[in-house]
């Protein structure tokens, strides 16, 4: 009677340490594949360096950065994403069947280790900006599977690696990691193409995000004011969020802040030049968008087999048809200066 007692005193305290689960379902807990650890490693990161990702709809790929033995951050890998829906724009409604676009924090609490959708992590969204502006929605998440109704959703296998990259950040102590959720690589090309758009101020408010990360390789620190996002450098302190519909106060000057409004400066003539010879764009969003990779494959195969990669065909393939009517052909690929670099 002892050993039985002892034997299920330790098969619970395993569960408490939550290094078991009653259904043997261990998907949370997989581990970081040896390559991306032999990646990991040879560009000067480790498993506990904090990490921030990046989301394109456009490129319909999704980037994970890590924090270097120098302090600043590089790319560590580049996944294509299955599918994503609505159109270019931020989300402003439940229902719209938009992917939100924005500046989000992720903290251990928004992983979902038993997502139906293999395994996911929520944007948060609405975040304090938004949830001021009024926008409504719920539980945007980053998935796995082919299918999206206001995610992103990525392969299984491809969510497994930045799920288990993000659990290690956080276990180590990262208190959220960032996510920047943008319409497509903030290049001058991409401005100068969108420039019609109607949700450029926006944009522009993004970038001046983006911008600020380019010039230091270091998260920024993300507050709002005026209905707007405000940055500031993430080598300095962070400042609470105040009233997000507040007057701004006037910004403190840093030689961050400096580089970014030089760099901001000089893309807009880039992008006056490139808007000068060529007319705005005209590609329309029937519903969302799908990596060209995958597109290919859905042209040739048929939606069943891109279930049967992505999900194991548990999971079908959401409006194939507007996927495979996704505008963005993958031509060109515009990056940042030195995005590419690491």
């Amino acid at each position: 009677m002892n050993l039985l007692r002892t034997a299920l005193l330790l098969c619970l305290a395993v569960l408490l340490a939550g290094c078991a689960s009653m259904d043997g379902d261990d998907r949370g807990s997989i581990p970081i594949p040896q390559k991306l650890m032999q990646e990991m490693a040879a560009k000067g990161m480790s498993p506990d360096d904090p990490i921030m990702v990046r989301i394109y709809k456009q490129e319909s790929e999704l980037e994970v950065w890590k924090r270097t033995r120098s302090g600043r951050y590089a790319l560590l890998k580049t996944y294509p994403l299955c599918r994503w829906s609505g159109k270019l724009g931020p989300k402003t409604r439940e229902g719209d069947r938009q992917a939100p676009e924005g500046f989000y924090t992720i903290t251990r609490g928004q992983l979902n280790p038993r997502s139906q959708y293999y395994l996911s992590f929520n944007l948060g969204y609405p975040n304090e900006l938004e949830e001021a502006l009024g926008y409504t929605g719920s539980a945007l998440m980053v998935h796995g599977a082919c299918t999206s109704a206001g995610c992103y959703a990525m392969t299984n296998d491809g969510v497994g690696e930045v799920y288990a990259l993000a659990r290690e950040a956080l276990a180590a102590g990262q208190p959220g990691f960032q996510v920047q959720s943008l319409p497509f690589r903030m290049t001058p090309a991409n401005m100068a193409e969108h420039r019609a758009n109607p949700n450029m101020p926006y944009w522009r408010n993004l970038k001046e995000g983006t911008d600020l990360f380019a010039v230091t390789r270091v998260p920024p620190n993300v507050s709002a004011c005026g209905g707007r996002y405000r940055f500031t450098s993430g080598t300095q302190p962070a400042q609470p969020m105040a009233d997000p519909l507040a007057p701004c106060p006037l910004p403190v000057a840093d030689a961050a802040l400096m580089a970014a409004t030089n760099k901001q400066m000089q893309d807009e003539q880039s992008i006056a030049v490139l808007a000068a010879a060529r007319p705005p764009a005209n590609a329309t969003y029937i519903d969302g968008g799908m990596h060209m990779s995958f597109r290919d494959i859905l042209r040739r195969s048929g939606p069943q087999k891109l279930a049967a990669m992505t999900s194991g065909g548990k999971i079908p393939v959401s409006e194939p048809n507007a996927a495979l009517a996704d505008p963005y052909k993958g031509a060109e690929q515009h990056y940042e200066e030195g995005d590419t670099a690491n």
